[in-house]
């Protein structure tokens, strides 16, 4: 009986320290809940283990209670020291392990466990009560100790192989306490009427409580991380917004330079040149907001892909003239070579694949001082699926090593003290990233800093089988269209002005009204129009409501555009299952408006 007080006071303080992790708040993560478990395990143990020693030293008058008691006992030994390796497992090895992997290994090891328990249960036991010294023994017994022998030369091993980790998680107890668990093993196998193990089990489980597990500690970290997460997002969303600011007013600046330049300006000449950097200047500042829309879509998880029929050797080519056209003066070489197996039509999001291909080119034309972009789509063609094979290699400044893995994270710009004067955002590879995702593809990224990199991206599309119709092209006469009349619907001033300016070049006769309502008593005058552009964003009545009330006018059948600057993927399906004849998106591009005219004036 000299040695039960040790069992006894150990229950008692693992019921406190049980009574206040209850009552304190705590953070559940899978370690937490597993030590939740270690600590249960123990106040069972010191439960079993006084009734064995209640149920052996009266083995004789009561054997059955004395075998059930003794194998609980060495049931509960398996399952502590089970619950101690998950969690150890868990702590230090799984978060570099793939889910599958880590889920296969644990159901091993539990298959093990259970093994064991089994074995130790059905072996024979033997029972010493003499001189004040109770305890079991055997051959059970013995397998108990070679399980457990086993369990901890798996503990060495991983905390071998993990210390590193060990030591950056701050989980240093958990060597101490392996090494009080082997101790303590040993004592037990030598003198086993100490009954040192699950009062041991109680001092292993009170250290990490109040190392690794207390739940106010636990809290603090918590709280720790989540600051230091704010503060992140803090200084990312202030360097963004700097970001954007310098973006966005670099083109500012030129179109409103250039603009009050072209007022004081006599030379024609003069005027063309600073009205293409206008233009120029335009296209990066359209560039800019369409990124910050599509990482708008991408946070809200709304990023759609939309897939209609596309004749890729074009696409790829347009690619690659804008790419080509953005090297300016630098003495770069740019290479180009597209399959010319590429099927004639697939079938996917092409404004999609163009955009990060185009997000590719641009950042191996940015970064490359000198030397070459190598540009290349190739494809592997497998019954109705083409593979595309989009590679881009660089010659510019490269990514360092440890960059590698950041490089599709939102916001992130490498070596910005060394590139503060090429434009940027951040946001280029992190929508590529998502883009290819979405679509099912893959992207590799692979550099050398002051080499060069070779960015790849792999997306599977669909074949379409149509012969390819040959193009005739004409040359068009604007003067063609001088019989037309066309009724513009903009509340923008500015918007209507632009509007008939370009009409203008094509000898059309434009009716501009601010409103849908305008629209409507014009067409209800009786004036008779070839075509309507109609923007959709206005206020009182947008372009789709006042598109469906014209309608509803009794011979109405003028073909309406849905001219707009609701420009995301996707809107231009959006607005032709409304009903509308065409899309122009805004700013109004040229070719665009020629086509449309084409198409309905003609």
């Amino acid at each position: 009986m000299n040695i039960v007080w040790l069992q006894i006071s150990s229950l008692i303080y693992m019921t406190i320290l049980l009574i206040l992790y209850y009552s304190s708040k705590r953070i559940v993560t899978t370690e937490t809940k597993i030590f939740k478990g270690i600590m249960l395990a123990n106040e069972i143990g010191l439960l079993i283990d006084l009734s064995c020693f209640y149920t052996v030293s009266h083995a004789k008058t009561m054997p059955i209670l004395a075998a059930i008691s003794t194998r609980l006992l060495l049931v509960y030994y398996l399952v502590y020291v089970s619950l101690f390796t998950i969690y150890l497992f868990f702590v230090v090895r799984t978060n570099s392990m793939q889910k599958e992997k880590r889920h296969k290994m644990m159901k091993m090891f539990l298959a093990f466990v259970g093994v064991a328990i089994f074995i130790a249960c059905i072996l024979p036991m033997k029972y010493h009560n003499s001189d004040g010294a109770i305890y079991s023994y055997g051959i059970s017994v013995d397998f108990m100790y070679y399980v457990y022998s086993l369990i901890i030369v798996m503990w060495v091993i991983c905390i071998i192989l993990n210390f590193k980790r060990i030591i950056k998680k701050k989980l240093l107890p958990i060597i101490i306490l392996v090494v009080l668990g082997t101790i303590v093993g040993i004592i037990q196998k030598s003198y086993p009427e100490l009954l040192l193990m699950t009062a041991a089990d109680t001092i292993v489980t009170f250290i990490m409580y109040f190392t690794i597990e207390n739940p106010d500690v636990k809290l603090i970290q918590e709280l720790n991380i989540a600051r230091d997460r704010a503060d992140k997002a803090n200084d990312a969303k202030t360097e963004f917004l700097s970001s954007m600011s310098h973006e966005i007013r670099t083109p500012l600046n030129a179109i409103d330079g250039f603009s009050q330049l072209i007022l004081e300006e006599d030379n024609i000449n003069t005027i063309k040149d600073e009205a293409k950097d206008i233009m120029a200047a335009s296209k990066n500042l359209l560039e800019i907001v369409n990124g910050i829309l599509d990482i708008s879509k991408i946070e809200a998880n709304k990023l759609e892909i939309v897939n209609v029929e596309y004749e890729p050797a074009k696409i790829f080519d347009e690619v690659g003239k804008l790419a080509k056209s953005r090297i300016g003066s630098k003495p770069v070489m740019f290479k180009e070579h597209i399959a010319p197996d590429l099927p004639d039509y697939l079938d996917g999001d092409y404004t999609r694949v163009k955009q990060i291909t185009l997000n590719l080119l641009t950042n191996a034309v940015k970064y490359t001082k000198d030397g070459y972009v190598d540009y290349s789509v190739r494809c592997v063609k497998q019954d109705d699926v083409c593979r595309l094979i989009i590679m881009v290699k660089d010659t510019g400044i490269g990514i360092k090593t440890e960059n590698i893995d950041k490089l599709f994270n939102k916001f992130e710009r490498f070596d910005k003290e060394n590139n503060i004067t090429i434009e940027g955002t951040g946001l280029g590879l992190a929508i590529t990233k998502k883009l290819v995702d979405l679509m099912g593809g893959k992207i590799i990224a692979d550099s050398r800093y002051g080499v060069g990199s070779i960015f790849a991206v792999v997306i599977d599309q669909k074949i379409v089988n149509k012969v390819k119709q040959h193009e005739v092209v004409e040359k068009e006469n604007r003067t063609t269209f001088d019989f037309a009349r066309v009724l513009v619907v903009d509340d923008n001033k500015i918007n209507l002005k632009v509007a008939s300016k370009l009409l203008d070049l094509y000898h059309i006769k434009a009716d501009l009204v601010e409103s849908g309502f305008e629209c409507i008593e014009k067409i209800k005058s009786g004036t008779i129009y070839n075509l309507i552009l109609m923007d959709d964003m206005m206020p009182q009545m947008s372009g789709t409501e006042t598109f469906k009330k014209l309608k509803e006018i009794d011979n109405f059948n003028v073909p309406v555009i849905a001219l707009t600057a609701n420009a995301i993927s996707g809107m231009k399906e959006k607005y032709l299952n409304e009903g509308f004849n065409d899309y122009i998106s805004k700013p109004i591009d040229k070719k665009e408006l020629e086509r449309v005219l084409n198409t309905y004036l003609n």
